[in-house]
């Protein structure tokens, strides 16, 4: 790349950001502290400026915060044109131009995808639309759920255990509300953590009051004759009456409107290298188009250089900031996306950390605390390597093992530290789902090492 194009563009090229998300604003802002001077366009398809999603399934839901009071702060001053309101459509690589759900099109000189993700709706269009069938990712979503357990359901009924799902149960027991999760594994989390840990969870549910149904699927959502939701039918052939019923299946990568583009952009997301520009399909990288946020999959050198996406509100800053610094400077100058995966959760009272890559590791070893008494450390192994650690109520150890994460310290664990009671001692296989059935759990998705997507199929029926 000539130099003296960069310098053009710092001065007066066009950047567009399309994805008015944490990862768009942030990029945003890191463009101009680093002396783009240029037109810079955000483009997003809800009518809000960027807004913080994690408070809207704990603080929003018990009442805590307004859904309409998280926007995000601005660091600095973007001087940005704002497109709010009106989806990207498509994109013409070879014309530069992203077209818009009015008909617009936004030429760009270089382009960052932070489309990101939206929930997965339930996939009966009919019992989707019944009134008290919700979904939890935007503000208004949020708004919606917390009306609705405000007024004080019979019943609350959650579809899914993953953290989303969990986090919604916690919510209900807190208000007082009866509520019953299903889930098609065999305990919460497991797609995040395994099943060791997953066991732990299902007991904290179960003893905060919450009707686990586990191993179980939902075949279908019944409604009244005024098109209200009232009872949930599941694969054991029970029913549940309820009146509120919360789809949490999950997320789709936000990469429909590349199709046709080019790009190696599916399911899985859009892949990109390690300085974060966009493969084409054909596995050749792009230098005008850069990706960041949970919509990426990215290489990690710390666990084998294989694609990664992350549905972490640390990474979406990180990777952004490393995408923004790379569009405006020299070849030489551009730096690889290296963050640590982490991400927390809060749930029935107890707070839960992790780092690393857990859906990587075959075995658990408990090194600090006990399973039993729900604080502890548990640290997954993979090849005879530590890959990621997990606490329940134990972040004070989480430093640590970053560092051992990631100067790729053997496994099994063998330090003075690690708790000698007989759970520790030996590792464990860390009880995983089959990787080849859908999961909905994981926040860290490991996709293999070839840049053009492979398509993946979700079945429904397995839910």
């Amino acid at each position: 790349m000539a130099a003296d194009y960069v310098e053009w563009l710092r001065r007066e090229g066009r950047i567009v950001i399309v994805g008015a998300s944490l990862a768009g604003l942030r990029a945003a802002e890191t463009l101009r502290a680093e002396g783009f001077a240029g037109e810079l366009t955000l483009i997003g398809d809800e009518p809000h400026e960027p807004y913080d999603r994690p408070p809207l399934s704990k603080s929003v839901l018990l009442g805590r915060a307004s859904p309409h009071h998280t926007e995000l702060p601005h660091r600095r001053e973007i001087d940005a044109k704002w497109r709010l309101g009106v989806a990207a459509t498509g994109l013409d690589l070879t014309a530069k131009r992203v077209r818009l759900a009015d008909g617009d099109e936004v030429e760009y000189d270089r382009l960052l995808i932070a489309t990101g993700v939206r929930a997965r709706p339930w996939p009966k269009e009919e019992e989707a639309r019944l009134d008290g069938v919700c979904l939890l990712r935007t503000r208004e979503d949020a708004a919606d759920l917390y009306r609705r357990l405000k007024a004080g359901p019979r019943r609350v009924f959650v579809i899914g255990a993953g953290f989303a799902g969990s986090e919604v149960a916690s919510a209900c027991r807190e208000m007082d509300l009866q509520v019953t999760v299903a889930e098609r594994a065999g305990a919460p989390l497991v797609g995040a953590l395994g099943g060791v840990v997953g066991a732990v969870a299902a007991d904290l549910q179960s003893e905060n009051g919450v009707d686990l149904r586990t191993h179980v699927t939902v075949t279908a959502l019944e409604g009244d004759g005024v098109g209200r939701v009232r009872a949930v039918h599941l694969s054991d052939e029970s029913v549940v009456e309820a009146d509120v019923v919360v789809v949490s299946l999950g997320s789709l990568r936000n990469t429909e409107w590349l199709t046709g583009s080019g790009l190696g952009a599916g399911p899985r997301g859009i892949a990109c290298d390690a300085g974060c520009r966009a493969f084409d399909f054909r596995g050749i990288v792009t230098d005008d188009v850069f990706v960041a946020g949970d919509v990426a999959r990215s290489p990690h050198a710390i666990f084998g250089y294989q694609f990664l996406s992350l549905e972490h509100w640390g990474n979406a800053v990180a990777q952004a900031e490393t995408a923004a610094h790379n569009m405006i400077c020299h070849g030489a100058d551009r730096r690889p996306h290296l963050w640590m995966p982490a991400f927390w959760s809060s749930m029935f009272g107890v707070n839960i950390k992790s780092v690393g890559v857990p859906p990587m590791g075959e075995e658990l070893m408990i090194t600090q605390g006990s399973l039993a008494e729900r604080r502890f450390v548990g640290v997954y192994g993979h090849q005879g390597r530590i890959v990621a650690a997990v606490t329940f109520d134990n972040t004070r150890w989480l430093e640590f093992y970053q560092r051992q994460i990631e100067r790729g310290a053997p496994f099994p664990v063998e330090y003075p530290t690690v708790d000698r009671r007989p759970e520790g001692r030996q590792p464990v296989p860390a009880a995983f789902p089959d990787p080849s059935l859908p999961t909905h759990g994981p926040m860290v998705t490991l996709s293999g090492y070839s840049p053009a997507d492979q398509q993946l199929v979700f079945h429904p029926a397995r839910h």
